[in-house]
């Protein structure tokens, strides 16, 4: 079997819903991956950058939910540029149909299996 991917999950706390969804997409049998992500939660706690960066450097790559909120949350900002500090694969997934947020930086796709897959797939 192949080696499980580790997929680092950037989103703001206003799209933790989406996030609840994109990582259902893990929990079915032909997926050899899994999410993880950092709650805005624990962002307050001592340390959550260093615990950010050694989760993203544990991971194959990071998909960054993008959405209005991407624009205003410090936290999901500061792991996307993590992430490019670390030299890690990033790929952006619009969380919302009718939202078309542009991050400088982050290219960005519609969210799809074939998207998501393609990605994941490429690591």
């Amino acid at each position: 079997m192949a080696e499980k991917k580790i997929i680092f999950v950037a989103f703001a706390i206003e799209d933790e819903r989406q996030r609840d969804f994109l990582k259902g997409q893990s929990l079915g049998p032909r997926a050899p991956y899994e999410f993880i992500d950092m709650s805005v939660k624990e962002r307050y706690e001592s340390g959550w950058k260093e615990k950010v960066r050694t989760r993203i450097r544990r991971s194959h790559g990071v998909i960054a939910l993008v959405g209005k909120s991407s624009l205003t949350s410090e936290g999901q900002k500061w792991e996307i540029q993590c992430a490019k500090d670390e030299n890690k694969p990033l790929l952006g997934i619009w969380a919302y149909s009718n939202d078309r947020t542009v991050l400088a930086g982050v290219r960005t796709v519609a969210w799809s299996d074939a998207n998501i897959s393609g990605f994941i797939d490429s690591l």
